[in-house]
Order: C-alpha cells, then sequence, then structure tokens
C-alpha cells in the first residue's frame, strides 16, 4: 500500500516543497468574474517572481519612495545642487520601500 503524499509541490515549477517554505497566493478565477478560485502554492523562487504581488510593491516603492526622496533629498533636488552621492541616495530610497512591501506580502503569504 502505497503512503498518500502529504508535501507541498510549487504549482509553477512542481519542486517539492516544506511546510516552511512553501507561498500561498489568491488565484482569480478565469472567466472574468474577479472572483478568487483557488490558492496557488509556490517556492521562494516562483513567489519572488509573482506578478501581481510585484505590481503592488511597485506602486508602495513609487508612492513612498517620492515622499521619502522630497523629505531627505528635497532641498539639495530644489535647490539645484545635486551631488554625486544623490546618485545613490536616490535609487536607494526607492529600493527601501520596495523590499519592505515585498517582504511583509512575503511573510503574510507563508504557508
Amino acid at each position: 500500500m502505497e503512503a498518500i503524499s502529504t508535501s507541498l509541490k510549487c504549482q509553477p515549477c512542481g519542486r517539492v516543497l516544506e511546510r516552511r517554505r512553501a507561498f500561498g497566493f489568491k488565484a482569480k478565477d478565469k472567466s472574468g468574474s474577479g472572483r478568487v478560485a483557488e490558492e496557488v502554492v509556490k517556492c521562494l523562487s516562483c513567489a519572488l517572481r509573482h506578478w501581481p504581488m510585484i505590481k503592488r510593491s511597485l506602486a508602495v516603492a513609487l508612492l513612498v519612495g517620492t515622499v521619502l526622496t522630497l523629505l531627505n533629498q528635497g532641498d539639495a533636488i530644489f535647490s539645484g545642487s545635486f551631488t554625486g552621492a544623490l546618485y545613490w541616495k536616490v535609487p536607494l530610497t526607492y529600493c527601501v520601500p520596495f523590499i519592505v512591501a515585498t517582504y511583509g506580502a512575503l511573510a503574510n503569504s507563508m504557508k
């Protein structure tokens, strides 16, 4: 008699997952009704490429990054004294909220 496997598999790539390394995302119904059809289980690699999560993280990064850039570097930008340090500070200001939003989404979807 064969034992029934209770392990999870990543639906996009088929990798067998441990419980703590699985991420569940809601999948919309393909009929166009907008209802949630099922939960899609993904490994970390596939979860990091989950397009709806990336879009939300980019939107958060754009909004929060702009506010933080204006608060922290606004005087230098508006006065025209764009120093060399701003070439790495401004992009980093947008990266931080993107990483935080992505981490929060992954932590929330962990199985």
